[in-house]
């Protein structure tokens, strides 16, 4: 460690960018807590919710394992790392998904203590109609335009994300 090294987050190395007399302060990532929660911390919260009342079919937990599911991630270990929830949320989540009959599970190679997850033709319905009323509910809020631009960043984020769990696959 050197003196001139910032303040981490707790269980981080201290950033070395910063100068020992920022120690007080916190990491340059994270708001100051008097600071209230960004525009764009709080409209992604808002809107996650306000998304989630469009699932009738599924919690937005659910919707989060059997799109990922769907989108390749075939080991529940797997998805609990990419959501960043604990094995125990996810396995249940995929209890209740394979007891309604919206995906399976089967022995992974000759790993006995390994599952295979794959999405059902009747989980694949429910997605798209989820997702439909979703993309519904976002139409309500924005212009076509707006839309778009949302999309676009959305796009974005994505890729992001995918590039930090791209490692565990």
């Amino acid at each position: 460690m050197t003196a001139d090294a910032g303040p981490a987050r707790p269980g981080e190395p201290p950033d070395p960018d910063m100068p020992a007399s920022d120690h007080s302060r916190p990491h340059p990532s994270e708001p100051a807590p008097s600071e209230p929660a960004g525009p764009d911390v709080l409209a992604v919260a808002r809107l996650a919710r306000f998304l989630e009342r469009a699932c009738t079919d599924l919690t937005l937990a659910q919707y989060r394992v059997l799109a990922l599911v769907a989108d390749g991630e075939r080991h529940a270990s797997r998805v609990a790392n990419a959501l960043a929830l604990g094995k125990p949320t996810v396995s249940a989540s995929v209890e209740t998904l394979a007891e309604r009959g919206l995906l399976t599970r089967a022995p992974a190679g000759d790993d006995r203590r390994a599952t295979e997850l794959t999405v059902t033709p009747a989980g694949r319905r429910v997605l798209h109609t989820t997702e439909a009323a979703m993309r519904a509910r976002l139409a309500e809020l924005l212009t076509p335009d707006d839309a778009a631009a949302v999309a676009d960043a959305f796009a974005r984020v994505q890729r992001a994300l995918d590039a930090r769990r791209a490692p565990t696959r």
